[in-house]
């Protein structure tokens, strides 16, 4: 370490140690400030100059240092110096203070963080680069975080040092002025209506400020564009996917005017290519799996003759049976006009519109962007010459492909896999990462996993696809595992590793609208970009692709759109499920015990095996499990996976009582049917109930229920009581229960 630095923090330390040993603190309370104002008062009378300037490096070593104070000391120099000169001195000196702790930030801290976190601090560096003065005024003007920590970390970025200087000096003049006309009120420490006002004006300053900031921001970004009088329609919904339909249904019922946009079919990818015909599909491959079970219901032999593309065909007649939910003629009947075309952004108030009448441009008060999301296709040598199917091109087959590589181990990848193999396709279904349904839990990826095996499905995790090759008219693909290569023929390939969003086309480009490293649509928490009257939501915005998480999103943006000139409303994250329709099925809300033990976050966690459970043995479907993870000690649910038949339902009961802060307590309360597989949330509250007794109440049990028995064994009860006040350890759980896991 150089000895500029070593002294320098030796200085630092030596002055903030000082500070707290002698409890200097204490001068800078109002108490002190009551029982010293005549005689400060009566010294700043006969040297003014002087005070000035003590005050004013006081000022000024406190913020250098980011000592506690300075908030004080800005009551006390409206009360001493009076508005005026209070305000010229505070402003300077707090200016030249954060200045100084700003520099011995970046001389002390800067190289050391960008040289070991220069690849992740890269966008912020960037954003810095391009409009730091402008953040740095945001946060001036409205305090995310306190003003010590804005000077630190600044000195951490590249914002010149001048920059950083003038826009504090710019940025916190309106809260100094605030803060010292306060202080002037507390010098007469009586109640007064000037003494009110301060503190009325203490408080809605901020909020002030941040719409002032927000008015700022918006004119700004709108500067260069011309705002019509008046406009067509309230709402411009481009896309008619689950975000969009929920959009534009939200609009029509509150009497908006509102155009809603679809280049292809109504209902998007959820009707078309994704929910419904994976499930229509999903269900006729059961149907043959229970009929090969046939011997585990008692019957001796059945056999299904089928044709695959008559399985293909009633998929389709499933789509066109739940089609009318999402149809033009419902929506045009609810007040919604819809349009066949594609839509481009020509301005944050305008849509061009191209049909088969011609191109038509549509004014409107907001926009929401809705434009979904499509399969993704990996830069794989040789894959996109042989044209691979996809989730949105899969459901054109006809011919159930003899051999067929799944190339993906997520939800879509394995739903397919496991409908194909059941339906006689020879599956390999490849995964570079070391297991299918990496987002879960190890144990519920492998049940998953186990099950596909037995089906005959080749599970490759840990490999690696290189090369897509046509070999003698035959189709290749090359992949790596533990270095080694290996050849894997078919006859099609699915390719199924994930989904990107659309957000190019449409005039996000034009526009300026940012998009993310994964390609979503760059939101506030508001689902606003950087125009706040042009909203995002569903697949293009992310972060989750569900269909019901789009329609989640949905309504923030439309109710945002609508009526945020009033109150706009945060989107709500904090429970999300998702399920993947596999056999057994897969659900999950809130944290999995992998992610409480990656974060450090202090769990318990409390499972139960439905191979337990009398409904799921009648059922011939005895296989999975229901896996709570609580705070230690607490019946709050931080999160739950279930593994196995209908999952996806039982799940809803877990979501609701975390969405609505019921712990396991009133689940175990509450009466369940029997016999029903949701019985398996009771119990699983019962394993967590057990779990919470303590070998001192086991042992004051045992006693009480003895002496009931024999009234001599009262002394074991008073041992027994005295053991339960004591510290003692949770009792153990029989070893032969399903029900036993505790961690």
């Amino acid at each position: 370490m150089k000895k500029s630095r070593l002294a320098l923090i030796l200085l630092i330390a030596g002055a903030v140690i000082a500070f707290f040993v002698f409890d200097l603190g204490r001068y800078f309370t109002l108490e002190f400030f009551r029982s010293q104002q005549a005689s400060i008062d009566a010294y700043v009378s006969a040297n003014p100059a002087r005070s000035g300037l003590i005050f004013f490096a006081i000022y000024v070593a406190v913020t250098g240092l980011s000592l506690p104070g300075a908030a004080l000391m800005t009551l006390v120099a409206g009360a001493v110096f009076g508005l005026l000169w209070g305000t010229v001195i505070v402003s300077f000196a707090s200016s030249l203070g954060a200045t100084l702790a700003f520099l011995a930030s970046r001389f002390l801290l800067r190289d050391w963080v960008q040289g070991r976190f220069g690849d992740k601090l890269k966008p912020i560096n960037d954003g810095i680069a391009r409009e730091g003065a402008f953040y740095l005024f945001a946060l001036r003007l409205v305090p995310a975080f306190p003003f010590v920590v804005i000077n630190l970390v600044m000195g951490l970025t590249p914002i010149r040092t001048w920059t950083f200087y003038w826009v504090s000096q710019v940025g916190m003049l309106a809260g100094t002025i605030v803060y010292v006309y306060a202080g002037t009120e507390l010098g007469a420490f009586k109640l007064s209506p000037g003494l009110i006002l301060a503190f009325i004006l203490l408080g809605v300053f901020p909020l002030a400020a941040k719409k002032t900031l927000e008015a700022v921001k918006a004119r700004k970004v709108y500067a260069k564009w011309t705002r019509p009088k008046s406009f067509d329609r309230n709402l411009v919904v481009i896309g008619a996917g689950s975000a969009g339909l929920v959009s534009a249904y939200i609009a029509a019922a509150v009497k908006a005017k509102v155009t809603l946009i679809e280049k292809h079919r109504m209902g998007g990818d959820c009707l078309n290519t994704g929910c419904v015909p994976s499930k229509a599909l999903i269900r006729s491959a059961k149907l043959l799996s229970h009929i090969r079970r046939a011997r585990d219901f008692g019957i001796r032999a059945a056999h299904a003759d089928f044709d695959f593309a008559e399985v293909m065909e009633r998929v389709q007649r499933v789509v066109k049976t739940v089609a009318p939910h999402d149809s033009v003629e419902r929506y045009t009947a609810l007040g919604v006009e819809c349009i066949h075309g594609e839509a481009k952004i020509v301005s944050p108030w305008a849509v061009e519109v191209k049909t088969a009448d011609g191109t038509h441009t549509l004014t409107t008060r907001d926009i929401v962007i809705a434009a979904g999301a499509r399969p993704f296709i990996p830069p794989i040598p040789g894959l996109k010459e042989i044209d691979p199917l996809t989730s949105d091109t899969v459901w054109a087959l006809r011919k159930l492909p003899r051999r067929l590589v799944v190339l993906g181990g997520g939800p879509i990848g394995s739903e397919l896999t496991q409908c194909f193999a059941r339906f006689g396709s020879q599956v390999t279904q490849v995964e570079m990462l070391p297991r299918i349904l990496v987002r879960e839990d190890p144990e519920a990826s492998e049940m998953v996993a186990a099950r596909f095996r037995a089906e005959g499905v080749d599970v490759l995790v840990n490999h690696k696809a290189k090369e897509v090759r046509v070999e003698d008219g035959e189709k290749i693909l090359l992949v790596e595992h533990n270095g080694e290569e290996k050849r894997i023929a078919f006859d099609e390939l699915l390719c199924a590793v994930g989904r990107v969003a659309n957000t190019a086309g449409y005039g996000l480009e034009e526009l300026g609208i940012e998009v993310s490293r994964t390609r979503t649509v760059q939101t506030n928490e508001f689902l606003q970009t950087i125009y706040p009257n042009i909203y995002a939501c569903g697949d293009a915005a992310g972060p989750y692709q569900f269909t019901h998480t789009a329609a989640h999103q949905a309504w923030y943006a439309a109710v945002n759109a609508l009526f945020g000139t009033f109150r706009k409303f945060r989107a709500d994250y904090s429970v999300i499920p998702w399920a993947t329709f596999t056999d057994p099925e897969v659900a999950r809300v809130g944290l999995n015990e992998t992610e409480a033990r990656e974060r450090a976050i202090p769990h318990e966690v409390s499972q139960y095996g439905i191979d337990d459970l009398d409904r799921a043995i009648a059922d011939g479907e005895a296989q999975g499990m229901v896996k709570v993870i609580t705070p230690p000690g607490s019946d709050k649910i931080l999160g739950v996976t279930i593994v196995g038949e209908h999952a996806g339902d039982l799940l809803v009961e877990f979501i609701t009582a975390m969405r609505h802060g019921l712990g396991l307590n009133r689940i175990l309360g509450t009466i369940h049917t029997y016999p029903t597989l949701a019985e398996a949330n009771k119990h699983v509250a019962g394993v967590w109930k057990k779990a919470q007794v303590t070998e001192e109440q086991m042992r004051f049990l045992t006693a009480f229920q003895a002496w009931r028995r024999n009234a001599g064994g009262l002394a074991r009860v008073i041992g027994g009581a005295c053991g339960l006040f004591g510290k003692g350890s949770r009792a153990a759980q029989p070893s032969h229960s399903p029900q036993s896991t505790h961690a």
